[in-house]
């Protein structure tokens, strides 16, 4: 177990696809490559003039929310358990998540799935937020109720969608399935939303962070042959809690 390889990586990478996402980048490269240069529906929105709400303030949660604090000038909200000073300090406020939900215009998640936060994002939830909400995922999939987030995009009460992470993504992710046809229809359905962008659950990979995995996994081998304690011991509550 590496618990903490590259928080870096994945906070990177949740901006990344919330710009993308808000700045039509994908859809831009696919004109460019067929030689269209037209503007038309490219319009964007500037990422400094809206609200975030960053649900789950640790390490992942906490860079996200100082970057686009510092960075970027958004007033962000923030919901955890535990508020963390730090973020406080630079004027990020927390609320409960369903105050949250109401007062932002883009929603991140970044908070570990747990019985209590599975689909923590669902119907009466999105019925909730405002209009034309975006929303970022790279931490679980199972965090979101996928049919209600279909469903909240058709009725366009969800205006944008940007996923590392899928909630069935078992029987897809981390595979070459271009030449085989796709039986999971939840997921096909998404793919056809002009407003959705989704990866491979690659969000923590980059060569510091595979680094720091090789190098934590040698040490903890090291760590068990020499008869010493495991810093990143797997328990079996973990694996039992670890479904995405």
């Amino acid at each position: 177990r590496v618990p903490a390889y590259s928080p870096e990586a994945v906070a990177e990478f949740t901006i990344g696809l919330l710009l993308a996402l808000d700045r039509n980048i994908p859809r831009a490269w696919n004109r460019v490559r067929e030689n269209n240069f037209a503007l038309d529906g490219l319009i964007g929105r500037n990422l400094s003039s809206r609200t975030v709400g960053v649900v789950g303030t640790g390490r992942i949660g906490a860079l996200v929310a100082r970057s686009l604090r510092l960075g970027f000038g958004c007033e962000v909200l923030a919901s955890d358990l535990v508020e963390d000073p730090d973020l406080l300090a630079i004027g990020v406020r927390y609320a409960p998540v369903d105050t949250l939900l109401r007062e932002v215009d883009v929603i991140t998640l970044h908070c570990p799935l747990t019985p209590d936060t599975r689909h923590l994002i669902d119907q009466a939830r999105l019925a909730s937020a405002r209009p034309g909400v975006t929303i970022v995922n790279t931490s679980r999939g199972a965090l979101i109720d996928t049919t209600a987030l279909i469903e909240g995009l058709k009725s366009r009460k969800v205006g944008g969608v940007a996923l590392d992470v899928y909630e069935q993504e078992a029987d897809l992710f981390f595979e070459d399935l271009s030449n085989e046809i796709i039986q999971d229809d939840v997921f096909q359905r998404l793919l056809t939303f002009p407003n959705v962008l989704i990866t491979g659950h690659q969000a923590f990979l980059t060569e510091e962070a595979l680094s720091a995995i090789a190098e934590t996994t040698l040490a903890s081998l090291a760590d068990a042959e020499a008869g010493r304690p495991l810093a990143c011991q797997v328990t079996a509550q973990q694996v039992r809690g670890s479904g995405r």
